[in-house]
């Protein structure tokens, strides 16, 4: 009979991407959509962003990440796996207290990767090119 591993899932959202993480015992290896990370986004800056929470709790070679993504680009894609990969840092944690020193919710809360980062495109208004962006003023 084969052994069951202990799951832990996080659900991360950036603009219009959401991001279902799932981390569970291993040797740190980062799967998105079935891809290997590296192959799925085009720049190490967003891979290195990414990996983020998994840096600030020193547990990057502990677990396995495998993420499937929906939506936006890579900026809003990145932003939604690390959040869901902080996510479920903290249900791993949950036993510990939070107020501990060396809990990962005091850990991941002074880097700032708790807080979901709410920021959206501007809807567009009537009369204008861009959500803000007028059209060229002529005096004559």
């Amino acid at each position: 009979m084969a052994e069951i591993k202990k799951v832990y899932t996080g659900t991360g959202r950036r603009k219009t991407s959401v991001a279902r993480v799932r981390l569970t015992a291993g040797t740190g290896k980062i799967t998105i959509n079935g891809r290997d990370v590296n192959e799925y986004f085009p720049y190490p800056t967003l891979v290195m962003d990414l990996t983020g929470p998994l840096d600030a709790t020193n547990t990057r070679e502990m677990f396995d990440v495998d993420a499937d993504v929906t939506g936006g680009g890579f900026s809003g894609q990145t932003g939604a796996v690390r959040l869901g990969i902080t996510r479920a840092l903290l249900q791993y944690d949950a036993s510990t207290p939070a107020d501990s020193e060396n809990s990962y919710r005091k850990v991941l809360k002074a880097e700032g990767y708790i807080t979901r980062d709410a920021r959206k495109k501007e809807r567009k208004k009537p009369g204008l090119k861009k959500a803000r962006r007028a059209p060229q003023f002529s005096k004559r």
